[in-house]
């Protein structure tokens, strides 16, 4: 699990590969993720990408540092993330685990996923990634336990200013 400074992870990343997964089953291209600290210790996390239709779809949802019998876990890299309204935050169930587990030290490349090895994103810090460079990324997952035969890799920007 990589060591996380989220104040310095906080700000926009790029999907360069993902696992694929049924919440992000109308994503075709521009997959983005923004992370905004707030006063309270929470991050505001808002996903954004591009459908088939040229259309952009935007999610917001809130990230946490998991607790154990009430107190934060240390670890900085594991959070809970919700896309569920806030009026159930207070059920377990729509919290579900996004650890950061491995990051460059230059806070430009990081390797997300679950404890279970369902879900796997690779994120940049720029729209695109050398091949050479997400063969790396995704070897190391693959080393950890993730299942990367049918890994999506990010389709070209069609337009960054979105």
């Amino acid at each position: 699990m990589a060591s996380v400074d989220l104040l310095r992870y906080a700000g926009t990343w790029y999907e360069v590969a993902r696992i694929p997964n049924f919440f992000q089953r109308k994503c075709t291209s521009d997959v983005s993720a923004n992370y905004a600290p707030q006063p309270d210790g929470t991050i505001t996390v808002t996903n954004r990408c591009r459908r088939a239709d040229g259309e952009v779809d935007t999610v917001v949802g809130q990230a946490r540092r998991p607790t154990v019998r009430g107190e934060p876990v240390a670890d900085e890299g594991r959070l809970e993330v919700r896309f569920a309204p806030r009026w159930l935050a207070f059920i377990p169930a729509v919290w579900g685990d996004y650890w950061i587990i491995s990051l460059d030290p230059q806070y430009t490349m990081s390797l997300v996923g679950t404890p279970d090895r369902q879900y796997l994103w690779l994120l940049s810090r720029y729209p695109t990634v050398g091949a050479d460079v997400v063969d790396e990324w995704l070897a190391k997952a693959q080393a950890l336990g993730f299942d990367t035969a049918h890994v999506v890799r990010a389709a070209s920007p069609t337009d960054a200013s979105d």
